[in-house]
């Protein structure tokens, strides 16, 4: 990634590993769902420890964002466009339509989308046999225009926009409306000007209320719960399909959906780990990361951890990455420039030997963290933003020692008024990494 275009990047999420990608077929989840009786065994047969089937059900801990919230979204929304000089702007289905609507609609090759004016109700695009399954899920505003499949849907967004006084006027789009759903609209109407809606989407989604950032903190909870009993579990000799059943039985007794990916010895080195086999032995480092959906909104966690003894050298760069990520959480406040808080933690670990640049540390400390995993901004040098009150980010330092291990330790941060804060406790050792 260019740190110069880390503000206009598309938001991405971080899945390298799943664990469908180790093995793992899909989860009974009746037999496994918050409630049922407790099976000692997962999928593929594997037996789940005690320590994965003393965890419960988190929904009595969630509160959904209410219509009341996403009403003051969507004005929002209308207040930035006009600062914005933004007359409309465009949806696909996706997380964002689903952050200002409460839709669950995901793009495909037929148009669906939302157009959101500056002023007045939304205007939705559907196909016409998709009306009825279109209209249960809409709650804001009642115009609703549909094609036929021999027809074009980019003619209705333009009549649309002529009808809001905008046929000559800017459309913002969505970050992650497919190119040739912008060329469409470019054809459809070539008097409008197409531009990013990133001030409008990032500029609501970024600040996180309340509500969201207490779904993201039971979450958060939720998977480091997850990451303690794995831990408590594990034996030498385990392998990535054990883990794999472990994270779907455990998340599924919670009543979530997650992943993890799980990498042992030097595969750890690499900051995404290896596709290949791997074996949990005594005294190899463990690095355990990625996260769980709750009501849409997610958790993205890493530990770092040995069965055993863990050698000094292994020790040693545990705690200079704790440094790093106490010096990133310091360094996080509102008014500081993103690129900064990247610093703090760079610093850390160069001055411990493990220098210059991205030589040993060798990805940027940080993502921006909400409905999706990878979300605006990003902590990484070039990046002049200011941090504001309500954004949420990943503080992940990591030193990673080619051929021999690696080391990173994540845990999500909210901004307040007087500093960042972690979701979850931060990691206090590689021997004992939930203290």
């Amino acid at each position: 990634m260019s740190n110069r275009q880390v503000d206009t990047m598309q938001p991405g999420r971080r899945r390298f590993l799943k664990t469908t990608a180790l093995g793992a077929a899909a989860l009974p989840v009746a037999a496994l769902g918050a409630g049922a009786a407790a099976s000692e065994v997962g999928t593929g047969g594997v037996k789940l420890p005690p320590s994965i089937l003393a965890l419960t059900s988190v929904k009595p801990q969630i509160v959904p964002i209410t219509d009341d919230e996403r009403r003051g979204r969507l004005a929002r929304a209308q207040e930035l466009m006009g600062r914005s000089g933004i007359d409309a702007v465009y949806l696909d289905g996706g997380t964002t339509l689903d952050y200002f609507t409460g839709m669950r609609w995901w793009t495909s090759e037929r148009l669906m989308g939302m157009l959101l004016p500056r002023s007045g109700d939304p205007v939705y695009v559907v196909p016409a046999f998709e009306r009825s399954r279109a209209l249960e899920q809409i709650r804001f505003g009642h115009d609703v225009r549909t094609w036929q499949e021999n027809e074009s849907p980019y003619a209705l967004v333009a009549q649309a926009m002529r009808e809001k006084g905008a046929g000559t006027g800017v459309l913002g789009i969505e970050d992650k409306v497919p190119f040739f759903r912008s060329t469409g609209l470019a054809q459809a109407m070539p008097q409008v000007r197409l531009v990013p809606a990133t001030p409008v989407t990032a500029g609501c989604r970024a600040i996180k209320s309340p509500a969201e950032l207490a779904l993201m903190q039971v979450a958060c909870n939720a998977t480091l719960a997850l990451y303690k009993a794995i831990w408590q579990g594990l034996e030498p000799g385990m392998t990535q399909q054990h883990i794999a059943a472990w994270v779907e039985a455990g998340y599924a007794r919670m009543g979530l959906k997650g992943d993890a990916s799980i990498n042992v010895g030097s595969y750890t080195a690499q900051p995404h780990g290896s596709r290949e086999p791997q074996v949990i032995r005594e005294g190899t480092p463990v690095m355990l990361d990625d996260g769980c959906y709750v009501e849409g909104y997610m958790s993205d966690l890493t530990r770092t951890f040995t069965l055993g003894k863990a050698s000094d050298k292994m020790k040693r760069v545990f705690d200079i990455v704790r440094k790093a990520q106490q010096a990133a959480l310091a360094a996080a406040h509102p008014g500081a420039t993103m690129e900064s808080v990247d610093a703090a933690a760079r610093k850390v670990i160069a001055d411990a030997g493990y220098g210059p640049g991205y030589t040993y540390f060798s990805h940027r400390l940080g993502h921006g963290i909400g409905m999706d995993m990878h979300e605006w901004y990003y902590l990484v040098q070039g990046n002049t933003r200011r941090i504001e009150r309500g954004m949420t980010f990943s503080d992940e330092p990591g030193i990673y020692i080619p051929g021999e291990f690696g080391v990173r330790l994540e845990d999500d941060m909210h901004v307040t008024a007087d500093g960042a804060h972690w979701f979850t406790p931060q990691s206090p050792s590689i021997e004992q990494p939930f203290g």
